[in-house]
């Protein structure tokens, strides 16, 4: 039997995970394919359900704008999706779906590996506040962060998540995801990180960036979660500024090796699936 194993989000243009996890698969020698299912809010449950009763499913990874709602209804939540209150990893076994989420670890691997940023003690400036965003703000607390600002554009989904940076000892606040409320709120932010879609490849926002160049500074690393593409407008405004920048595609590619350990219990090729998402990246950013 050839194995299955998918993406579920919507829209799915713009994912490379097919192709990283599908040359981490081949390389592993194992019989498995990785599917793109993509998924209307209105097909979500139908499509989890047909995950529980097709034989050869081995489980999916969730994107936007499913990891709130997946973790609302998976049979088991393991302890890494009931630290972050979202779920981005489904592992099927006898029929049950068990939620996992492996984006704080990969957050924080990037950040140390790749960007050399250590977090006790910074300054932080998070905008968004959907699944994503409950990761990083795990992986912040989990690192004793200083200050922590959340910004979006529901100020209720920022409250709650403010709230509970604070009952873990985080001095935290939401306010709005706006140029006027950045100003009144800046700071020389250590760190500023995306988890919004916008700058996103065929999202809605696709050529827009959530914060002008003007209210970055020159000391900040800026971290856009966003991969696709690699230079997005975020990070075009952070470089005008002088600030340091990173893309999203380191995160994306150690979370997923995390995935494909639970549900292959194969340790991942992590050089394998760094070269062949980058390499996707270039081919998509040729051809326009």
């Amino acid at each position: 039997m050839t194995y299955r194993i998918g993406i579920i989000g919507f829209p799915l243009a713009h994912t490379l995970s097919p192709v990283f996890q599908q040359a981490a698969l081949s390389h592993a020698g194992l019989d498995a394919q990785y599917e793109v299912w993509e998924t209307p809010n209105d097909q979500l449950d139908i499509l989890l359900q047909w995950m529980r009763e097709t034989p050869g499913i081995w489980g999916a990874n969730v994107t936007v704008p499913h990891k709130e709602a997946v973790y609302q209804v998976v049979d088991v939540l393991a302890p890494s999706a009931e630290a972050v209150g979202a779920v981005n990893t489904v592992v099927v076994k006898d029929g049950k779906l068990t939620g996992h989420n492996t984006d704080a670890f990969g957050f924080l691997r990037a950040l140390s590996d790749d960007g050399g940023f250590h977090l006790m003690g910074k300054q932080v400036l998070l905008l968004g506040a959907g699944g994503a965003a409950r990761a990083v703000v795990a992986a912040l607390v989990r690192s004793e962060v200083h200050d922590l600002i959340i910004a979006n554009r529901n100020g209720e989904r920022a409250e709650a998540l403010a709230r509970l940076a604070q009952a873990q000892g985080v001095a935290a606040r939401a306010i709005e995801l706006t140029d006027q409320a950045l100003a009144e709120a800046t700071t020389l932010w250590d760190l500023i990180v995306n988890t919004t879609s916008m700058g996103m490849r065929h999202a809605t926002a696709e050529h827009q960036s959530p914060m002008a160049a003007s209210l970055i500074s020159s000391t900040a690393l800026v971290y856009d979660l966003v991969y696709n593409p690699r230079v997005t407008p975020l990070l075009e405004a952070a470089t005008a500024a002088g600030a340091k920048t990173m893309s999203g595609l380191s995160m994306l590619v150690y979370q997923g090796a995390e995935s494909f350990t639970l549900w292959s219990g194969v340790e991942a090729p992590i050089g394998v699936m760094m070269v062949s998402a980058q390499e996707a990246l270039s081919r998509q950013r040729q051809g326009g």
